[in-house]
């Protein structure tokens, strides 16, 4: 982005300056900022003022060494820990209190907080999970040990489209620093629940997700003439012209019921397991997963803890899509567009 991350300009601020005041203004007794790349250079142009810095010289081994710096470092009083990204300057202090209360009143051991369905940052982890996240190694974060604790893990719902909003490309810098949080969050709050309308007389592709596979997979689905619904709380239809419609909230029941739909989770991750129990409890005929092995085996232990049942799992195809042997996410998408395909072959006999 030509200049490290945490720095670039937000208003009068910097991204990460943004983050570290959001956290000073909240309840949390103590903050630890790890950095790494460029640290001294950051440290010059931002307020330490009430941190513990803690330089983290691994952090080319990936996430996880930060995530270990980081708790590492906290007292040994600590009784659970915000993981706080310096990409999401939107965050409310409001929200973290939120956070740290319910963890207080109900000491889940994983604390995830939602927007209208969606699942957002920061991750509250309870003490009890700090020794497995410091046994974590390479270019993963907390959601790694989230499979082994379905049983453990709560969800908080908080009126703040800011956890859902980071910054990780060029372009997202370009639509978002120019803002400021009111500003975000009145343009967010101006997005109707359901924008557009469906082609009635085309069989409708619901896709769940705007990362590379779920854009592939509707231009693909352009191309074969289905209707393209896509599930994202912050994509707009000038981000994407090709789709006919756009659900911005996470709750399947605002679709009219079509006998002819595919439901594809492509969202790389980011409220897959929220995703997929909508669409199993609201009876879509067809659900694709795009996923690996891992996440689909760990989706599958969430989804039984909250009660899908056997019929509903029968409806489900995970991981999608035909084996021609995918790499790229266009290729991906190809093989999950032939499976969705000999399933509209199909119902048509």
């Amino acid at each position: 982005m030509g200049t490290p991350k945490q720095l670039l300009r937000l208003g009068e601020n910097t991204l990460l300056g943004q983050a570290l005041d959001n956290a000073r203004k909240s309840q949390a007794c103590e903050i630890v900022l790890v950095l790494g790349f460029a640290a001294e250079e950051i440290k010059k142009q931002i307020s330490t003022q009430d941190l513990k810095v803690v330089i983290n010289s691994s952090f080319q081994e990936g996430m996880a060494s930060s995530l270990r710096a980081g708790l590492a470092a906290l007292d040994a009083d600590t009784e659970a820990a915000l993981i706080i990204l310096a990409d999401q300057p939107f965050v409310k202090p409001a929200t973290l209190d939120r956070l740290i209360e319910y963890h207080q009143k109900s000491r889940p051991q994983i604390l995830l907080p939602l927007y209208k369905g969606f699942r957002g940052n920061p991750v509250l982890l309870d003490r009890s999970m700090f020794a497995e996240v410091m046994g974590l190694k390479g270019d993963i974060g907390c959601r790694a040990i989230f499979g082994s604790h379905t049983e453990g893990i709560q969800k908080l719902a908080v009126d703040d489209p800011g956890i859902l909003v980071d910054v990780d490309q060029q372009g997202d810098a370009e639509k978002l620093l120019t803002n400021d949080r009111e500003a975000l969050e009145a343009a967010v709050r101006e997005m109707p629940d359901l924008e557009g309308a469906a082609n009635s007389d085309q069989p409708e592709l619901v896709i769940v997700g705007q990362e590379t596979i779920a854009r592939t997979l509707a231009a693909m689905g352009r191309l074969l003439h289905f209707s393209i619904t896509m599930v994202d709380p912050l994509l707009t239809r000038r981000d994407l012209p090709g789709a006919d419609r756009i659900l911005h909230k996470l709750d399947f029941s605002l679709l009219p019921s079509s006998a002819n739909r595919c439901v594809v989770v492509a969202s790389h991750g980011r409220f897959d397991e929220e995703a997929l129990e909508e669409a199993l409890r609201t009876d879509q005929d067809f659900v694709a997963l795009v996923a690996n092995r891992k996440r689909t085996e760990e989706l599958y232990r969430a989804l039984e803890k909250n009660g899908v049942t056997k019929e509903q799992f029968s409806r489900l195809r995970a991981p999608a899509g035909i084996d021609i042997g995918a790499e790229s996410p266009e290729e991906i998408a190809l093989s999950v567009m032939a499976e969705i395909v000999a399933e509209k072959v199909r119902r048509s006999k």
